[in-house]
């Protein structure tokens, strides 16, 4: 076993470079180790294998990530913490395989090597966004574990006719399969949220669903289906279609009753429906 982070190291490196935790970053370290080992072992790291890290912190699962063999790549937006996680991995465990990226992670699309395996504590207030931008820009990325809200893995691992199941159901569903990995205690973070988190884990698809423009396709027609979910869908979507009747006329295409909600649909149907869509000139 390597050296890890614990409770009083990652005080004193808050303290050491004048960190304060602070709910718009959404900022809670975690603290315990084997909570840390848990992750990477949810993960599938295997040593050897590049893994992006995203919103590393202090370096706690940096440091898990590096001791299963990985070698890393960090994006950190907070240039505090960005220039110390280098001097940090390097006195616990020197010579180990760590790139830092100071970089907001919703603008970064392009890395130096193909990650395989992305592993995250991810910030409560962007989870949703910054993991859906990963997984368009760096395909490479085969399967990996989240960190999140509870609330947001429940909904990123929903099945159709779930009362959770929407948007970022559907989305994430378009990259790959999800599932939950287990929950994680409050009390393994500094400080401790006000909110539950659990792990999600994800394999991508093997094959791709449908080209860059059906997925904009796709996605307008989820956006449209879910700002409105209660409404039957020749409803939800007349404001993507133009009207009712050209909406009906699409869904019924697509082998979808007019009648349904957005929550029944999989992505598979609302690609259907995208496609059909687009040949009766109501996209594009």
């Amino acid at each position: 076993m390597m050296a890890m982070l614990g409770p009083a190291e990652i005080r004193d490196l808050a303290e050491l470079l004048g960190v304060t935790p602070t709910k718009k970053l959404g900022q809670n370290f975690v603290i315990d180790a084997n909570t840390v080992r848990r992750i990477v072992k949810a993960g599938g790291v295997r040593a050897g294998e590049h893994v992006v890290e995203i919103g590393p912190g202090l370096g706690s699962l940096t440091l898990g990530l590096l001791e299963a063999g990985a070698s890393v790549t960090a994006v950190e937006i907070d240039g505090r913490l960005a220039e110390q996680l280098p001097k940090t991995v390097e006195l616990m465990q020197p010579g180990a395989a760590l790139t830092v990226v100071h970089e907001d992670a919703l603008r970064v699309d392009a890395l130096d090597g193909d990650p395989v395996r992305l592993v995250a504590n991810l910030p409560y207030n962007v989870s949703v966004p910054v993991l859906l931008h990963f997984l368009e820009h760096f395909p490479s990325l085969q399967s990996g574990v989240v960190m999140v809200q509870a609330e947001v893995g429940h909904r990123l691992a929903a099945a159709p006719g779930s009362k959770v199941y929407g948007s970022p159901s559907v989305k994430a569903a378009w990259y790959g399969d999800w599932r939950l990995a287990g929950n994680v205690s409050r009390q393994v973070f500094w400080p401790v949220p006000n909110v539950d988190s659990v792990l999600v884990a994800f394999e991508r698809r093997t094959d791709q669903l449908g080209t860059e423009d059906e997925r904009l396709a796709t996605f307008a027609l989820v956006d449209a289906a879910f700002q409105q979910r209660r409404k039957m869908l020749r409803q939800s979507l007349s404001s993507v279609f133009g009207d009712s009747a050209r909406a009906s006329t699409a869904l019924e295409a697509g082998g979808v009753p007019p009648t349904e909600r957005g929550e029944q649909l999989t992505v598979h149907d609302f690609l259907r429906v995208a496609r059909d869509g687009w040949s009766e000139g109501a996209l594009g």
